[in-house]
């Protein structure tokens, strides 16, 4: 058992596409900012080396829009960094347009498509509450 939990969560309504984009957007936020959550590189039987994957399972849970915004809330209450994506993101096909339509995007008007968190288990707990496993 880990004394962290690294999450994501998504909005419920996305399409199988959007789910899959941006759940690949919030995980390398996390890599990102905490390296250390990254183990050593793959090696298959004839040698082949692969990348290092994460060193810890990642929960992937849904939300309606509205508790994707108290998630938010609760994680910004606590001080704790997370990786955050908002639908005005899809309009965009680089990483400039990404933080232009972001930087419009505040707690209290930006559509949240999804959230990842890594820190405490408890924390993410409280933090992620409402959410559920995605199935």
């Amino acid at each position: 058992m880990f004394e962290t939990k690294f999450a994501i969560v998504l909005r419920d309504d996305l399409a199988d596409w959007q789910k899959l984009n941006v759940t690949a957007f919030l995980a390398t936020g996390i890599a990102g900012q905490k390296p250390d959550i990254i183990g050593e590189p793959y090696r298959d039987e004839a040698g082949n080396v692969y990348n290092a994957l994460s060193v810890q399972p990642i929960i992937v849970l849904s939300a309606d829009g509205a508790t994707l915004s108290d998630i938010r809330r609760r994680a910004l209450e606590r001080n704790i960094r997370t990786s955050l994506y908002v639908d005005d993101m899809f309009s965009t096909g680089h990483d400039r347009a990404n933080r232009d339509v972001f930087s419009r995007s505040g707690p209290d008007n930006g559509v949240v498509t999804g959230i990842a968190i890594h820190a405490e288990r408890k924390i993410v707990d409280k933090v992620t509450k409402g959410a559920k496993l995605h199935g």
